[in-house]
């Protein structure tokens, strides 16, 4: 049976807006659908300018930069999805997009090794003390020593966070001979050789190179600080490709200016410029042991394209079939087209009696499926009904109480 590709809204009035400089895969993977009316602007909004441009937007795609706030949200009346094309979604107010009805989509694993590859080369440049050589050779100074240099074979990698990013480094770090330790609140399992820490101290005692792969949250803000890194070993590196509020930067410089501390890598800052070009500050600026990148972890072309490629598919599921699988606001639904139907999505309040009005509403109409989901806040609800739909079907299902959104695919 071919799929549906086509939706009852025209696709050439479907309007998509990409910010960001988002990979141009995305787009192509949108126009080659059918979807002409494509805009892409290469930097981030501020709130006020989101708020007029997407008045008339239907699919938003935005990175890291963006914010969307509850107030951009209740100004766009015509959003359906929004895909961050990147790993995260805390620059997302889920729960107003959520009581919005707009389906919230990201790529949590696109970008997985182009991160653990640069975490593995940044630990070599750190332990082999290239920062000081790179920087004598640039003056015209020869500096071929061994002092203070090493391998990574040997030593020991202490991953925090033991997720996407972390498994990965792990695997390709085992690779070159490291010992892997890591340390994480949930119980995981380990990969080849790793072996688990019982506590964040344990981790930080035995590690020769510290890497953090967690998320930010209250838990984790400043989760390395002045009290902790006291238990690094002695010259040991630290490198943070996460998140830029995970560690104590004025505690972290003091560390790396006494030399308790061999090194760090830092990918990521509390504060960050909006675009290129943009002037950019940190304390840590100027410390020849220091190795600053400009958040370039999941910057590659292989990633951008894999994330491209990736929210885009989502976005079409959810767009032409209804498919809500990855939704982080939208309760997760795949199912497949139904012969001779038409297909309904109805988001309501999670409240009782929701179905029952709805199967009120439609008694004298025939349904050929009914698929519903809920999570704590919402319903979601997608109809296949034969297609002898009465007109007015979807008017019924408007004035259905507590009702969010409705759409008919096709």
């Amino acid at each position: 049976m071919a799929e549906k590709k086509n939706t009852s809204y025209p696709k050439e009035k479907i309007n998509i807006l990409f910010l960001e400089n988002i990979s141009e895969a995305a787009a192509k993977q949108f126009s080659q659908n059918g979807y002409v009316s494509v805009k892409k602007l290469t930097g981030a909004l501020s709130e006020d300018e989101l708020i007029k441009e997407i008045k008339n937007v239907h699919i938003l795609g935005i990175r890291s930069k963006t914010t969307i706030t509850a107030k951009v949200l209740k100004e766009a009346q015509k959003l359906q999805a929004i895909g961050c094309f990147c790993i995260g979604v805390n620059q997302v107010d889920l729960k107003a997009a959520t009581e919005a009805g707009v389906a919230v989509f990201n790529a949590p694993y696109s970008n997985t090794r182009s991160v653990a590859e640069l975490v593995i080369g940044a630990s070599i440049i750190l332990v082999r003390k290239i920062l000081d050589k790179n920087k004598a050779a640039h003056e015209g100074k020869w500096m071929k020593d061994a002092k203070g240099s090493h391998e990574l074979r040997g030593k020991t990698l202490g991953i925090i966070g033991y997720g996407n990013i972390g498994s990965q480094v792990s695997v390709l770090a085992e690779a070159l001979g490291m010992k892997v330790v890591f340390y994480d609140v949930e119980t995981k399992l380990p990969l080849g050789n790793a072996s688990d820490c019982k506590s964040l101290k344990e981790l930080l005692q035995q590690s020769d190179v510290v890497t953090l792969h967690v998320p930010e949250l209250d838990a984790t803000k400043n989760l390395i600080n002045k009290s902790n890194l006291k238990y690094f070993k002695k010259g040991a590196v630290l490198i943070n490709y996460a998140r830029g509020e995970v560690i104590d930067i004025k505690a972290l410089k003091s560390s790396l200016e006494s030399g308790d501390l061999g090194g760090a890598a830092i990918d990521v800052f509390p504060w960050e410029p909006e675009k290129n070009g943009d002037d950019f500050n940190s304390p840590l600026q100027g410390l020849s042991n220091v190795l600053l990148t400009p958040h370039i972890g999941g910057s590659t072309q292989e990633a951008q394209n894999n994330i491209g490629m990736d929210v885009s598919a989502k976005l079409f599921n959810y767009l032409e079939k209804g498919i809500s699988t990855g939704s982080h606001s939208i309760p997760a639904l795949a199912l497949p087209p139904q012969e001779g139907a038409h297909r309904i999505l109805h988001i309501h309040k999670n409240v009782p009696g929701v179905l029952s009005q709805i199967n009120t509403a439609l008694s004298k109409i025939n349904i050929l499926g009914q698929y519903l989901k809920t999570n704590e806040d919402i319903g979601y609800v997608v109809l296949d009904i034969d297609k002898s739909i009465s007109k007015n079907a979807m008017e019924l299902l408007k004035k259905v109480k507590h009702t969010i959104k409705v759409r008919i695919l096709y």
